[in-house]
């Protein structure tokens, strides 16, 4: 399977499948929507584990973002793939509380994206093929770097993560 491009379920809005795409081509064209899924995971002090994804990332390279962020395969529901890509990702299981479920749009792609939570004091292990770096913020962490705020456009920080923690916080 090696060298073996991706394949994913595209979506209508309601999360009904209407066909199957390389992802390349769902990376490039926004008027296919994907499934994916987010993880936020939380230490017992309230601190948010972010992951800086890798550099050879094809969208939002050397950026923080959620915890855990993938896509599902053909056929896998969101939780399931919430917890292999939790496990893939940061070596951790466990229960996941769903959180939302929304419609993520960008000039380049558009994902139809579940996001769940994770508590736990367990130190996640990143995988470097994967994640860059990663580690626990605190809310002040990301107030002053600019993640969240009035003026919430840290360059450091996806746009999609800036999303998802005015989701969090509201």
């Amino acid at each position: 399977m090696a060298g073996r491009e991706e394949i994913f379920e595209t979506v209508d809005e309601e999360g009904r499948v209407t066909g199957k795409a390389p992802r390349s081509e769902c990376h490039r064209n926004p008027g296919l929507i994907h499934r994916a899924v987010h993880v936020f995971v939380l230490d017992g002090a309230g601190r948010i584990y972010l992951q800086k994804r890798a550099g050879n990332k094809d969208i939002q390279p050397g950026r923080w973002d959620t915890s855990v962020g993938g896509h599902l395969a053909p056929g896998e529901s969101y939780e399931e793939g919430a917890a292999r890509e939790m496990e893939e990702e940061l070596g951790l299981a466990g229960d996941l509380r769903f959180l939302y479920r929304y419609l993520w749009r960008t000039n380049r792609e558009s994902e139809l994206v579940e996001t769940y939570l994770f508590e736990t004091d367990l130190t996640p292990v990143p995988d470097p093929g994967e994640i860059e770096e990663g580690r626990f913020f605190t809310v002040a962490d990301l107030r002053t770097l600019g993640a969240i705020g009035d003026r919430a456009e840290g360059e450091d920080f996806t746009p999609n993560l800036r999303e998802e923690i005015s989701r969090l916080r509201a």
